[in-house]
């Protein structure tokens, strides 16, 4: 623990595992479950040129709606939740590395930007052949023109076996055309992303809740402060990568190789302001994640505290 600071930091030695990785799954799908229509969206938005088929974050939402309806929001979805492997990999990587760092390095912002990238490195190796299959399942409806793969029409009017008919067909086609490479396309690209945003949001995130601790009067649960503070570290985080981020979900719906390509391509077709395309979706989408995740996360590692340690934090 760091005594000097305001807010009290729960550490990996604080936490009964058995607790935190139980209650964990749980906190992590409902997570999920909660902003996967806003990545839908950001998807659709980042990989379409220009506004060719719409014209920003709430008319992408209300057109989807109205034309494929809910399950429209939700292409992909089942894939995507094998990243609930991946998200305990993040965590434990995370408080393992700051566990480590801290032999080093008392500082609490050096932790978290050494521990931030280190796990979202371990992530993004798990997570980015789900990524590539649940971008091509998002693209299908309204935006299948705009990507490589399409699914056979039988899949498409199945019903038993729709969810998982289209996942095996999406599948078949990025082997039968990429091979194995095919799933870890935008790899290099995604880790540019991801390590960047981690390694910035927890420090941020810290940040500002040290700096609101100072501003809230003394008795305001610390909940609340760190609470406010995850969206703000997570609007930060998001500015300073997207550009990347668009040049990610390119890669790896439309079939590119160079990122650096991808990139002067952008910048010709769409000016800088391409660099910006789905930023709102993603600061929208990310403000309720950052919110659930932050009062998900600290009451997580709350209830998972060593039972000798329970009454000596302030909550």
């Amino acid at each position: 623990m760091q005594q000097k600071r305001n807010i009290q930091i729960i550490e990996w030695e604080d936490l009964d595992k058995k607790k935190f990785y139980s209650f964990g799954l749980f906190m992590t799908m409902t997570i999920r479950a909660t902003v996967y229509p806003a990545t839908l969206i950001r998807t659709r938005l980042q990989v379409q040129k220009g506004k060719s088929l719409y014209g920003g974050t709430f008319d992408a939402f209300f057109k989807i709606l109205r034309v494929e309806g809910v399950q429209g929001l939700y292409r992909g979805f089942m894939v995507n939740t094998f990243t609930l492997i991946s998200g305990q990999a993040y965590i434990t990587t995370y408080e393992l590395v700051r566990k480590y760092v801290s032999q080093y390095s008392e500082d609490n912002t050096v932790k978290s930007l050494v521990a931030g990238g280190s796990a979202s490195l371990v992530a993004q190796s798990i997570t980015v052949p789900i990524d590539v299959i649940s971008q091509q399942l998002m693209m299908q409806g309204q935006g299948q023109h705009l990507t490589r793969f399409r699914l056979d029409s039988n899949t498409e009017t199945g019903k038993p076996k729709k969810v998982f008919g289209q996942t095996r067909n999406i599948i078949a086609q990025i082997f039968a055309a990429d091979g194995f490479r095919g799933f870890y396309r935008g790899y290099v690209a995604s880790l540019l992303t991801y390590i960047p945003n981690s390694a910035v949001w927890w420090p941020f995130y810290h940040f500002y809740a040290e700096q609101l601790s100072k501003l809230a009067p003394s008795d305001c649960p610390h909940l609340i402060l760190q609470a406010m503070a995850g969206p703000l570290a997570a609007a930060t985080a998001s500015t300073v990568t997207n550009p990347m981020d668009v040049v990610r979900a390119r890669v790896q719906v439309e079939g590119r190789n160079s990122i650096i390509e991808t990139f002067r391509e952008l910048i010709k077709e769409e000016g800088f302001w391409g660099l910006t395309k789905g930023l709102s979706a993603r600061i929208i989408s990310s403000t309720p994640t950052a919110i659930v995740m932050v009062v998900g996360y600290e009451t997580l590692k709350k209830l998972s505290l060593r039972p000798e340690l329970v009454d000596s934090r302030h909550w």
